[in-house]
């Protein structure tokens, strides 16, 4: 019985964490807070690890920033004069 305990003991301490993270994600997914979170750090990992990723995930957020289109002559249609 006494080879069992270590072992018990290990197998408790799995399903705690495991039920503990099980309910940090259900409390997660109702009140909405990892997203922030999750998305800074996928942005890091991306930034050392794919260069081209974080330039994008940069531009991304500079363009859903913007609040209005910038102005850009050349696509309007330019009125014919006279």
């Amino acid at each position: 019985m006494s080879q069992l305990l270590p072992l018990l003991t290990v197998l408790a301490g799995v399903g705690v964490t495991m039920a503990l993270l099980a309910l940090l994600a259900r409390h997660v997914r109702r009140r909405g807070t990892a997203g922030g979170a999750l998305r800074g750090a996928l942005a890091a990992h991306d930034e050392v690890w794919h260069g081209t990723a974080a330039d994008s995930y940069y531009e991304l957020q500079v363009q859903t920033d913007r609040k209005s289109p910038l102005p850009d002559d050349r696509w309007k249609r330019r009125r014919p004069s006279g």
